[in-house]
């Protein structure tokens, strides 16, 4: 392998590991705030799934950088700009909406991307994806669930649904933007590849997503406005403050174990 090649698998790797490791940290939030006891279970079991997933990228990434470093060292001590998770994973948990027409708007993309990823070319990443798309089907299978009985529920439920769709869909365009890295990682046009070709999979997440809000009752908006850039390390204000929470016990006590 080059050594460009080498560098551009290890930011691709890096950028799977930060979109599921502030995601699930994101969705920790949720612990012992939960609306009912057993939804409470399962956003923590989310949570834990994705930092799961989160660790096993990391320590590959670790590996390809194969400079003695561990999956801690590139969960804590990096700042803000060295983050390349995508905008939309980070946003606060405004409300229970919020959070749920996220979570369904990520879980039909990842079902999507892991799927070609269980065919890359690349054994590892291949092997995590087979792992992780088992949990994201049952991720999806949930979200979509509570997206289609808040959607035809009470009119207050109906509303903030939509609201968060309108709030979030200037979010999405950045799902199907391909990185530097992942385009040096890309085959030719029908040859298989290490990394996924993310326009690819606009079109039936598009018609996937339409449809399953139509039939809850939401109305997908005007794509008027976007915001992108997490890949290059600009992100909104709010990507500082939780890794702050996140990081300041490896940052206070470097090398600190349970």
């Amino acid at each position: 392998m080059t050594n460009s090649t080498n560098t551009a698998l290890f930011n691709y790797v890096l950028g799977l590991a930060d979109d599921a490791l502030i995601l699930g940290q994101r969705t920790s939030e949720w612990c012992s705030r939960g609306p009912f006891l057993e939804e409470d279970i399962a956003l923590s079991n989310l949570a834990l799934d994705y930092i799961g997933r989160a660790r096993m990228f990391y320590q590959y990434a670790a590996q390809i950088q194969g400079m003695g470093k561990t999956e801690d060292d590139l969960a804590y001590f990096r700042d803000e700009r060295e983050f390349t998770n995508l905008v939309i994973n980070e946003l606060p948990n405004f409300d229970f909406a919020f959070s749920i027409v996220r979570q369904y708007l990520l879980d039909v993309h990842a079902c999507l991307y892991l799927e070609q990823l269980s065919n890359s070319k690349d054994q590892r990443l291949s092997e995590i994806a087979a792992k992780a798309i088992k949990e994201t089907r049952y991720h999806l299978k949930r979200s979509e669930t509570w997206v289609l009985q808040l959607g035809q529920g009470t009119e207050e439920s109906a509303k903030r649904m939509q609201d968060a769709l309108d709030e979030l869909w200037g979010y999405t365009p950045e799902l199907f933007i391909s990185s530097e890295a992942e385009l040096a990682l890309s085959g030719e046009e029908g040859e298989a590849s290490i990394a996924v070709n993310r326009e690819s999979l606009r079109h039936l997440w598009l018609e996937r997503v339409t449809a399953h809000m139509l039939t809850s009752g939401l109305v997908i908006p005007e794509q008027n406005w976007q915001v992108v850039g997490g890949r290059n390390g600009d992100h909104s204000e709010h990507l500082g403050h939780l890794l702050s929470e996140m990081q300041i016990l490896q940052r206070s006590y470097p090398g600190l174990e349970w």
